[in-house]
């Protein structure tokens, strides 16, 4: 219980700091901190991730940042392709699904080092700032399957490839885009969550508190974020992701049994 707490406010503080990025360190906590099976810590961390988003959404829900419909289509798609990634995790041994993980954070690592994305010229906007919907949602709906899928296959909110798509892909702008992605994050983490719930057995207080620990440290750090150098935490987090992506893949391919003890 003590060591949940103490990984839950570490990845709050995270989450606080960089963003939805810090979401992608939850599984390996749960797994190996808290002596979680991977079945378990899959749809624990979809707990954790979907309560920081939450929480981090509420202070932005009068900023006007968020694009609803968007987020709603984004969001939709990606909850339905939750189900069919978690659908995918349920045939793969334990051995794939980490090594795949695994890849999936070296490529957010490696993204985080070379910076954030500038707004893409495929806009989904007209110049009177209307929608653009008819090239704009099938955009959207690819958005939302890849990042859905994922979702439910390894876990994550999917927040480190959410922000550079709604930017790059439907050219919203670093806040709206940022703002957007908490509400998808949350939807998706819910369909996730509700997809692994029957194949998991969950440790509830533990989750509980890493939860509540989590969102706690989200919110305390998020008030001394702003003063502190933002590239070089982002910098530091992604050889930190770097490192971690390197030791589950070891794990997961030397000593296979750990995932499931």
């Amino acid at each position: 219980m003590i060591a949940a707490c103490g990984l839950g406010a570490l990845i709050g503080v995270l989450l606080g700091l960089l963003g939805s990025g810090g979401s992608i360190l939850a599984v390996p906590a749960l797994l190996y901190g808290a002596g979680m099976p991977l079945s378990a810590a899959i749809p624990s961390s979809l707990v954790v991730v979907g309560a920081s988003a939450a929480t981090g959404l509420l202070p932005r829900l009068r900023s006007g940042l968020i694009q609803w419909r968007i987020a709603g289509v984004v969001g939709l798609v990606g909850g339905l392709a939750a189900f069919g990634g978690a659908a995918v995790n349920r045939l793969l041994p334990p051995t794939a699904v980490l090594v795949g993980f695994a890849a999936v954070m070296a490529a957010a690592g490696v993204r985080m080092l070379r910076g954030g994305a500038a707004s893409g010229a495929a806009g989904c906007y007209r110049p009177d700032g209307r929608v653009r919907w008819r090239s704009c949602a099938p955009r959207s709906a690819a958005t939302g399957a890849g990042v859905g899928f994922l979702t439910g296959l390894f876990g994550v909110g999917g927040g480190f490839l959410i922000v550079p798509a709604l930017v790059l892909l439907l050219g919203l702008s670093m806040e709206m885009a940022v703002a957007t992605s908490l509400v998808v994050i949350a939807l998706n983490s819910a369909a996730g969550f509700l997809a692994h719930a029957p194949t998991g057995d969950l440790d509830y207080p533990v989750v509980g508190m890493f939860t509540a620990a989590a969102v706690a440290g989200s919110l305390g750090a998020a008030r001394f974020g702003r003063r502190l150098p933002a590239d070089r935490l982002r910098r530091w987090f992604a050889y930190l992701v770097l490192l971690v992506a390197a030791a589950v893949a070891t794990q997961a391919l030397l000593f296979p049994h750990l995932a499931d003890h």
